[in-house]
């Protein structure tokens, strides 16, 4: 049995047809084909059911996969262990929700690249289940994602509260209102990101703790361009103070709701047993640096 045989194994399960498999794996079919006949002859057990096109698994190709997973990711930590030292350059894959990547992750990126010019960070940006899903299957070292998250095969290192604002054109009415409140905003416009987006989510539930149902005109797949809307006068929105940039202030207000104060949890998620290089956890200390709130001032 040969590792290359597991990969091959665990590549028709999880795509259930071979011409994929060969593909994703980089080898013509007949050969994929071939080294899973070869598996399957030295255990004396049929792996799959072929059904035309489709590769299903048996009973002994389940209990199998799951076996090859463990062997495998055993290997793989056992390399990245051995391959980490003080002084070899590093690569790491960093994932982060839409509302995070462009405003923590990417600046923290580019200043790593001065700071350790010898660590590649990659980076990914996803929805929070698609991450986690990477985070577990091995393709991402860590992600940055919102909370709450239930599940006990990923490690949560909460980082910090982000409060949601109220955001609103210059030109809108309640841009010039000292304090609003949450009925003031019945019969506005709203804009919000698409039903993927756990942001989305955090602010129905808000929302409907408040017995408050805002009346949704736009959906956008990224937060500028429902900045664009909102400084548009096409509606009003909710966001984390983290999407909050400079130049925003030529053409949007951000408001806080009087009496309430959404906020929402970001974290670390990292896999339970899958080894941190050392490239990770400098990625994860300037990570919890750029977080941290700043020391009050000392009494003189």
């Amino acid at each position: 049995m040969e590792l290359t045989q597991l990969r091959y194994l665990l590549a028709v399960a999880e795509s259930g047809n071979f011409t994929r498999a060969a593909a994703q794996s980089n080898v013509s079919q007949p050969a994929l084909s071939q080294q899973i006949i070869n598996l399957e002859a030295e255990i004396g057990r049929k792996l799959f059911h072929r059904l035309g096109r489709r590769a299903v698994l048996t009973e002994a190709g389940e209990n199998l996969v799951e076996r090859a997973r463990r062997i495998l990711f055993e290997v793989e930590n056992a390399a990245k262990e051995l391959q980490d030292s003080p002084t070899a350059s590093g690569r790491i894959v960093v994932g982060a929700v839409q509302t995070v990547m462009p405003y923590l992750v990417t600046p923290l990126i580019a200043q790593l690249r001065t700071s350790h010019p010898h660590l590649t960070v990659d980076a990914r940006e996803d929805f929070r289940h698609d991450l986690v899903a990477s985070v577990l299957e091995g393709d991402v070292d860590f992600a940055v994602v919102p909370l709450p998250l239930d599940n006990r095969r990923v490690s949560i290192e909460p980082l910090f509260t982000d409060p949601l604002l109220l955001v609103v054109g210059h030109s809108h009415p309640i841009a010039q209102r000292a304090e609003i409140n949450i009925n003031d905003l019945a019969g506005e416009n709203f804009v919000t990101l698409g039903q993927g987006s756990t942001l989305a989510a955090q602010i129905r539930a808000f929302f409907g703790d408040h017995n408050f149902e805002p009346r949704i005109r736009y959906r956008c797949a990224q937060v500028a361009t429902l900045k664009m809307f909102v400084s548009l006068g096409l509606g009003i929105s909710i966001l984390p103070q983290l999407a909050r940039q400079p130049r925003d202030q030529e053409t949007l207000t951000y408001l806080r709701l009087t009496g309430i104060e959404p906020t929402r949890e970001l974290a670390v998620v990292r896999h339970l047993q899958r080894y941190q290089t050392r490239g990770a956890e400098q990625f994860l200390k300037a990570l919890r640096e750029a977080v941290r709130p700043p020391a009050p001032p000392v009494a003189s």
